[in-house]
């Protein structure tokens, strides 16, 4: 089994402003989703936490909500092989570059209240967002070479 040390840099989630087309993602994103696939890029056994927390088996089928109007939202691990449980996070949606209409989407794990406990961030490109589909990518350089985490999400 190959393993990947997955270093994740913090992010701040102050942004000067939204503009138009990241005001109308907001409205597609608002709602319940379930994350139901996570996939590499290349084939083979990866070990791999994702956000900090917990393994692709345990992310696939989690149910996620998003609250755009104070940019917070839930997701709820409930595998009982894992550690169960509701999660909070704070989010925004920056848009990269106005011609491909590409999205970063930063998420910072928090407490209930809304605080951050260590004040680490993850940042993911929003590929695709539709009425009831979300695609957010990850690139990271795995030997040398770009290695994609795709995370695959439907509406409810």
């Amino acid at each position: 089994m190959k393993h990947i040390l997955l270093l994740l840099v913090s992010v701040s989630l102050i942004s000067c402003g939204a503009s138009k087309n990241v005001s109308i993602n907001k409205k597609e994103i608002k709602g319940d989703w379930t994350l139901s696939t996570v996939s590499y890029s290349e084939a083979g056994e990866y070990a791999i936490t994702l956000l900090n927390d917990a393994s692709k088996a345990c992310f696939e089928g989690s149910t996620w909500q998003f609250i755009p109007n104070n940019n917070t939202g839930t997701y709820m691990i409930s595998d009982s092989n894992c550690g169960t449980g509701e999660r909070n996070f704070n989010f925004t949606i920056q848009e990269v570059d106005k011609v491909t209409g590409l999205y970063d989407f930063l998420l910072k794990p928090t407490n209930p209240k809304g605080k951050s406990q260590n004040n680490v961030g993850f940042r993911l490109e929003l590929t695709q967002l539709t009425e009831n589909t979300m695609v957010w990518q990850q690139t990271l350089a795995v030997e040398g070479k770009p290695f994609t985490i795709t995370m695959n999400f439907s509406k409810y």
